[in-house]
């Protein structure tokens, strides 16, 4: 099994459980400030068990350590900060990549996801969103301790 740990001084460690006489045993694969693609080569190339590089990113991405960004991820992303700002590429170039989207299988969102409006904000603005949003919950009433009680039924003659 293979997992990811945050050390001292803003390191961080892929490290893999490896089954000794003397018991479990974990051992580092490989230590990183921000993993990238040569980190989990290096690290892929010292495991002994099993390595699945999605696993790793999962656990990375689970223990908060910083990952770098494809050069697609940030081009996708430089793309829909100019789309959200008003500036499209031309005709030509937007039919372009469209049919080459169009040939990837990636999942679709839902009406009213909003994520795409995300993926151009700063830190700051998510933070803002954040404690607006934090805020927000603090107003809601408390919930009601103790049973719930309905109002009684009462026979209602009929009408005639």
């Amino acid at each position: 099994m293979t997992f990811v740990v945050k050390r001292p001084a803003g390191r961080w460690e892929i490290r893999e459980s490896v089954l000794t006489p003397a018991g479990p045993r974990a051992r580092s694969l490989a230590t990183f400030r921000t993993l990238n693609l040569e980190v989990l080569a290096h690290a892929e190339a010292a495991a002994e068990t099993g390595f699945d590089r999605a696993q790793v990113l999962v656990a990375a991405r689970r223990a908060g350590a910083p990952i770098e960004e494809s050069r697609g991820d940030a081009a996708a992303r430089n793309l829909l900060a100019e789309l959200a700002a008003g500036d499209s590429p031309s005709p030509g170039l937007a039919r372009l990549v469209l049919d080459r989207l169009a040939s990837i299988a990636a999942p679709e969102l839902a009406a009213g996801d909003s994520i795409a409006d995300w993926v151009g904000k700063s830190d700051d603005d998510r933070g803002t969103a954040l404690r607006d949003l934090l805020e927000l919950s603090d107003r809601l009433p408390a919930p009601r301790r103790g049973r719930l009680r309905f109002p009684g039924l009462s026979p209602v003659a009929a009408r005639g």
